[in-house]
């Protein structure tokens, strides 16, 4: 009896849980050269990787660098697919869900803060900060936020998850990237139950906002607006960490009680979180104007995968 149903599916592909182990090892291969050629370059240049952000911006250049190759080669290879099929291209109406999701990424952190203050677990003040250094931490706060999104948004939303869809199994790999989205961010400072919940449900209206517009474009500016606006204007913890934005414009008080509004972990970690997540990933739904690129790939049954997949 042959083995090759291990391996290939119906129509003599490669089964998608295979596409997504060589995916996987292309990202770990390419990032670890890409990693270690920043490094270099870096002590060659003499550039402290060391100061605030410097590890993270590194880091995330090199990973958003190897997402986009391990995704391009493992859908040329597997699926046949072009370069555009990852979501990425500047196609019409990229800008248009770029900045969508931009306004509703501040719009949802608000709305967690929101929720916070309404129970009096939050205060903000003016941080003593001078001008100069609350600008300074907005742009480069701003740069190291958008790299990171982009990565993220790349490694689980870009091939990882769209190979599961194009194999109708769409719902399983929205759970399936989510579980590892969250997992990651379990060794950031202060990680607790609720940071992963949260994260798991970030993960899944990341997801949506992919399936609304069949782009990356969405998601990005989700991801990064929700982290910008959280660091950088209201000071608060992003996952656990501080360090990515010294001088925000305001300085958050915590009163707690810490399951609702995140603790040290930040409003990540806490119910009003929670709350504002899964508002924020019906608005996707319903919120006019965002919509799929004109562009499409060639129907399903055609060589090439059509981008769309089957909700299952």
């Amino acid at each position: 009896m042959s083995l090759d149903w291990i391996f290939l599916d119906h129509k003599g592909r490669t089964r998608s849980g295979w596409r997504a182990i060589f995916f996987v090892a292309m990202f770990l291969l390419a990032a670890v050269f890409i990693g270690s050629t920043i490094v270099l370059i870096g002590r060659y240049l003499e550039f402290d990787l060391s100061r605030p952000g410097g590890a993270m911006a590194a880091t995330s250049s090199a990973s958003l660098a190897a997402a986009v190759f391990a995704g391009w080669l493992s859908g040329k290879l597997l699926e046949g697919l072009p370069y555009r099929a990852l979501g990425l291209s500047l196609v019409s109406g990229w800008i248009r869900n770029l900045l969508a999701g931009i306004a509703l990424g501040a719009a949802t952190l608000s709305l967690a803060v929101l929720v916070a203050m309404s129970f009096g677990g939050m205060s903000f003040a003016r941080s003593d900060a001078d001008g100069f250094s609350v600008a300074q931490t907005a742009v480069t706060s701003l740069l190291i936020f958008a790299v990171a999104a982009a990565f993220e948004e790349v490694a689980f939303r870009g091939y990882l998850m769209q190979t599961f869809f194009r194999s109708r199994l769409t719902t399983f790999g929205i759970i399936f990237t989510s579980l590892l989205f969250a997992t990651v961010h379990n060794g950031n400072p202060e990680a607790s139950w609720l940071s992963w919940l949260n994260t798991f449900l970030a993960g899944i209206w990341f997801a949506v906002a992919y399936l609304k517009t069949q782009s990356l474009w969405l998601p990005i500016g989700l991801h990064l607006s929700w982290n910008w606006v959280q660091g950088a204007l209201f000071g608060i913890e992003v996952s656990g960490l501080t360090e990515l934005a010294p001088a925000p414009l305001l300085r958050e008080s915590d009163q707690g009680p810490a399951w609702l509004t995140g603790g040290n972990y930040g409003v990540e970690a806490g119910v009003a979180c929670t709350v504002a997540l899964l508002v924020s990933t019906v608005a996707v739904f319903v919120i006019p104007g965002i919509r799929p690129p004109e562009e499409r790939l060639e129907p399903a049954d055609s060589p090439r995968e059509q981008l769309k997949p089957s909700v299952s």
